[in-house]
């Protein structure tokens, strides 16, 4: 299957050219297919950021220039985040360090006594910030109505009170996408909200709040080839409005006084910067609203249309190959985006993954990417270490994943290494250290 590059052409990222050493000798241009973890940047984000740089300033304190120049930018950003998401009117947007850091606000902001419900195959950013909260997990499901099922069953029998679902867009090792808007219609059914984990689903396709009719979502920056460590919550007010500060300090705070009996009096901010203390990542801030404008104007459709083509054509070559074994929830006909993980028989798949590194220039992911229970239940395995290099054994996985600026190449690439490693084996020799493969000195 070739993609019409008339069409819809990858997208200009920062390291398209970059020569990395392979060990049997010389030089390749590196093949990034580790998108699920940190897309590269967009060429466009880093132009955009290079021009701001020499105006920075300090946000929302400065009647200098720069600074009121930098504030415009830093609010102007929330708002293009804000229409990118298809937030509704009275939506806050809340500029966090990444999904994590936004689904621990977000874990702090609950009311007192609230359940969550969260399904076992969440990535542990969104399976693990709940330590306040009374928790439900869920299994797995086979099928997404029977994760709508599940759900309406698990919320049908809870005590009255506040609840709150969790739940990704995207899968991070299946790539398979989720029924958001069912769960959604579930979840409010029974009188209880939802946050979306998007930093999966964002980078690959359009995210629409209101569509959705999610209560919140979190996504990161640098899963949306935007650098620098930014994130965003995006959502409902109330629960922000009325919550602590996720931290408390300059900023966060409108006014401050000394009480007479010594003690201090604080009056808290209601809008996002409630939640945004300190002086924040306006940088990150930026390049997040660069990334959304870029997409944007790229023609979104176009970019998933191009990127489905590229799944087809990495499912289908991995199907080639008997010793594949590619792992999914809901089988072969569920979307999904590009996030693919699988297993070879007869390899370790830390030795597999670095083969593909220093034999072929060619970057993927290994291991159990953060989502530990999803993984083993995929596998069917309840070990607890993975093996060694040179065994079979495999507790993990390996995982490609890609998006709008991945070459052809880089994925003609792959999917020529994968068969020619099954067929003739490593080319190198290959030794365990501090649990990983890595290729043996000569």
């Amino acid at each position: 299957m070739s993609v019409d590059q008339s069409v819809c052409a990858p997208l200009p990222v920062l390291g398209r050219d970059v020569l990395v050493p392979i060990v049997t000798g010389g030089e390749v241009t590196y093949a990034a297919l580790d998108y699920a973890a940190s897309a590269p940047a967009l060429q466009r984000v880093w132009d955009d950021v290079a021009a701001y740089a020499p105006y920075y300033g300090s946000v929302h304190r400065g009647a200098g220039y720069l600074s009121q120049l930098s504030t415009d930018l830093f609010e102007q950003s929330r708002v293009t985040v804000a229409e990118f998401l298809g937030c509704r009117a009275d939506d806050q947007v809340v500029f966090t360090r990444s999904t994590t850091d936004s689904l621990n606000l977000l874990a702090g902001a609950v009311p007192a006594g609230t359940k969550a419900y969260v399904f076992e195959t969440e990535h542990h950013a969104s399976l693990l910030p709940w330590r306040d909260a009374d928790v439900t997990y869920l299994s797995a499901p086979r099928s997404p109505g029977e994760a709508v099922a599940a759900l309406d069953a698990a919320l049908a029998g809870r005590e009255p009170g506040p609840a709150l679902v969790c739940v990704t867009g995207a899968s991070n090792v299946t790539g398979e996408i989720w029924p958001v808007r069912e769960l959604a219609a579930a979840a409010h059914a029974h009188g209880a909200r939802i946050v979306l984990d998007a930093a999966q689903l964002a980078p690959h396709h359009p995210v629409d709040v209101a569509e959705l009719d999610v209560d919140w979502v979190a996504f990161s920056g640098h899963k949306l080839y935007a650098p620098f460590g930014s994130g965003v919550l995006a959502g409902r007010a109330d629960w922000l409005r009325e919550a602590e500060p996720y931290l408390a300090g300059g900023g966060a705070s409108r006014k401050v006084a000394r009480r007479g009996d010594g003690g201090v009096d604080v009056e808290w901010h209601e809008t996002a910067a409630r939640h945004e203390a300190g002086s924040p990542n306006v940088i990150g801030v930026y390049s997040i609203a660069s990334a959304c404008r870029a997409l944007t104007e790229a023609g979104f459709d176009r970019l998933v249309e191009r990127e489905q083509e590229l799944v087809g054509r990495v499912r289908a070559g991995l199907a080639e190959v008997p010793e594949v074994k590619v792992l999914s929830l809901f089988g072969d006909d569920a979307p999904r985006v590009g996030v693919i993980s699988f297993v070879v028989r007869g390899w370790n798949s830390s030795h597999f993954a670095a083969a593909l590194s220093a034999e072929y220039g060619i970057g993927v992911r290994d291991g159990l990417f953060c989502a530990h229970p999803l993984v083993r239940t995929l596998l069917g395995d309840d070990r607890q270490e993975p093996g060694d290099c040179g065994g079979d054994a495999s507790l993990n996985a390996i995982r490609v994943s890609f998006g709008a600026g991945t070459p052809d190449e880089h994925v003609d690439r792959f999917l020529a290494a994968v068969a020619e490693l099954v067929r003739d084996g490593a080319k190198w020799n290959y030794r365990t250290e501090n649990g990983r493969c890595v290729p043996a000195q000569d």
